[in-house]
């Protein structure tokens, strides 16, 4: 198995899930639908009605633990079949990739901390970005 695809899948499959319960559901679904369409026009109509049943399965799921559990089921079901047809079929690929893209966040930077101090005379100053442990004379 090419790696390459597998890794791809595996992204595809998690973002489609993902997206099944946004706002943005019906045009993910139309852009997966079309990726079949391209390779495998007589199994659309099937793909829209496991997709359409995913989508019934984790809204129905209650929230929590058991959403959870039905998200990486469903996870991996559709990675296997995400596999299977860019196996077949590698040039979707790219649509693919463009539609993981298009579903994924960007990474938002973690806040950075910004310390400023000023001390004079005999003064101290102690500044920490996490823990910070400050001993006197006799070390504790």
């Amino acid at each position: 198995m090419d790696p390459e695809i597998a890794a791809l899948a595996g992204s595809a499959g998690t973002a489609l899930v993902g997206a099944l319960t946004t706002d943005a559901w019906h045009g993910v679904r139309d852009r997966f639908l079309a990726l079949w369409r391209r390779a495998r026009p007589e199994q659309e109509p099937g793909v829209a009605r496991d997709l359409d049943d995913t989508r019934e399965e984790l809204l129905a799921a209650p929230e929590g633990p058991g959403r959870d559990t039905v998200a990486e089921g469903s996870g991996t079901e559709w990675q296997s079949r995400l596999r299977r047809l860019l196996t077949a079929h590698p040039e979707l690929a790219a649509d693919l990739r463009a539609l993981v893209t298009d579903l994924t966040p960007p990474e938002t930077p973690a806040p950075g901390v910004t310390q400023h101090a000023t001390a004079s005379g005999n003064a101290r100053v102690y500044q920490a970005g996490r823990d910070m442990r400050i001993g006197g004379a006799d070390g504790v």
